[in-house]
């Protein structure tokens, strides 16, 4: 029988309590995922995190009984960064990590993602291999006497606190800079104040009062309108949003304006190639990334290798070609160096190091190079219906704009790989000849897609 696919790019992820984000579907990924990475010791072990989603109990409650039945030990750590759970798995020399978490969604949205013992997502094979033993069912059960046992890891906070100021500059402080951190109601609402704070600085803290049902709303990387005000009314010299995993991060300078994942990769490969610090001779980024951002760095001299949406695709090419610097426009950004996911928290804290450093406003130091023109529009799709993609005459549109388009800029069109959305993506040297592209293939979409 084949398996029916549950993992998107970022693992499994749906509407709580609905078809596949069901209690009975986490049971399922707990036996299924405990029985293949039981370790060769007598107790097997398994971190559990999640973010600030009223589902979330449901899930871990699930997953935590489908561990323990096959005879892995779990250790909960409530509410807590994506970064956190992974390296957490590594540190506690866990033999699986889980995060729930449907990181910058709303809150009705909910997701499982799996972490090896080395702290990494895990591979599309090894998602498979889950897939289809979920699928065949029938996994084997531990014996009473080897149930696995559940427990509360103590100051699981504290531990990420320390492991984040850790990779901040030995000896700098953030003494006198005056920051807002928006966490947007999720999982860092607690661990990224606290480390700002005693790395010296003035913090403003907003999104930091989770109750369930407010994580991602109108706060955090993907609606940074909050945070933009907050640093204008408070005279900051920077702001810093995180999405509801903490796996992202988009910042803003002391003027309001956004400093995206394409701008925090060029200061930071600047940097580090300054400082000698740069391996792989560039970057990694993905598809959706602007072409200024690699002009720039061809500038610089510098590479930049694309792969496909998802930090999961350039962790894998950053290891595969030694790389230590990578991410994606939305705000993911890799450095291995210090971990083995996007980390939102460790990036700022890197940025930050630099703004002191070069003792310059965020403004001057945040942008590197002018983008071209982009536009990205979205257009959902009934899920069980025939796929837009497919229909002859979105096809015939999509290949008349690639033409128009090849001399001066690029036509990118991809389905999400998290939810019904096709993404419809135009840059271009020519501002209104990008927004016509978009509009005619969204158009060509929205004629088939309901």
């Amino acid at each position: 029988m084949t398996a029916r696919k549950l993992f998107g790019t970022d693992g499994i992820r749906g509407t709580a309590n609905m078809d596949p984000m069901t209690p009975e579907l986490a049971l399922a990924v707990g036996l299924a995922a405990g029985r293949l990475f039981r370790g060769e010791g007598p107790r097997p072990r398994v971190v559990i995190g999640k973010d600030t989603r009223l589902s979330g109990y449901m899930i871990e409650a699930a997953l935590q009984a489908g561990f323990v039945a096959v005879g892995i030990d779990v250790m909960l750590v409530g509410p807590m960064p994506t970064p956190a759970v992974a390296m957490l798995t590594r540190s506690l020399r866990a033999d699986l990590g889980v995060m729930i978490s449907a990181s910058h969604n709303p809150y009705q949205d909910n997701g499982i993602k799996l972490f090896g013992p080395d702290g990494y997502k895990l591979s599309d094979e090894v998602e498979r291999e889950i897939e289809a033993m979920i699928e065949a069912g029938g996994i084997e059960k531990a014996e009473p006497k080897a149930l696995g046992r559940a427990q509360r890891l103590e100051e699981p906070a504290g531990r990420y606190i320390e492991f984040a100021k850790a990779t901040f500059p030995r000896g700098m402080k953030l003494d006198g800079l005056k920051v807002v951190v928006d966490c947007a109601h999720g999982a860092a609402y607690k661990v990224a104040p606290t480390v700002l704070w005693e790395l010296g600085a003035e913090v403003i803290a907003i999104g930091v009062a989770p109750d369930g049902f407010n994580i991602n709303r109108e706060c955090g990387s993907t609606h940074v309108k909050a945070l933009r005000q907050a640093v204008l009314a408070h005279d900051a010299h920077i702001g810093i949003a995180l999405d509801g995993d903490a796996d992202r991060l988009i910042l803003v300078d002391e003027t309001g304006q956004v400093v995206d994942g394409d701008q925090l990769m060029a200061v930071v490969a600047e940097h580090f190639q300054r400082t000698e610090r740069l391996r792989g001779g560039g970057i990694v980024a993905t598809v959706m990334s602007n072409l200024g951002l690699e002009r720039h760095l061809a500038r610089l001299g510098l590479s930049m290798a694309r792969t496909a949406v998802g930090d999961r695709y350039v962790v894998e090419r950053m290891r595969d070609q030694g790389f230590n610097v990578g991410g994606e426009q939305s705000g993911h950004i890799i450095l291995s160096d210090f971990a083995t996911t996007g980390d939102g928290l460790i990036a700022a804290l890197q940025v930050l190091a630099m703004v002191v450093e070069a003792g310059r406003p965020a403004s001057e130091v945040c942008r590197r190079f002018q983008p071209l023109p982009q536009v990205l529009r979205n257009v959902r799709f009934a899920a069980n219906g025939h796929h837009p993609l497919e229909d002859g005459g979105v096809k015939a549109t999509i290949a008349a704009v690639e033409a128009r388009l090849a001399q001066s800029g690029r036509l990118l069109i991809r389905k999400s790989g998290t939810e019904p959305v096709i993404r419809v993506m135009a840059e271009g040297e020519d501002p209104n000849l990008v927004e016509g592209s978009v509009a005619e293939v969204v158009q060509a979409l929205e004629r088939v897609a309901s």
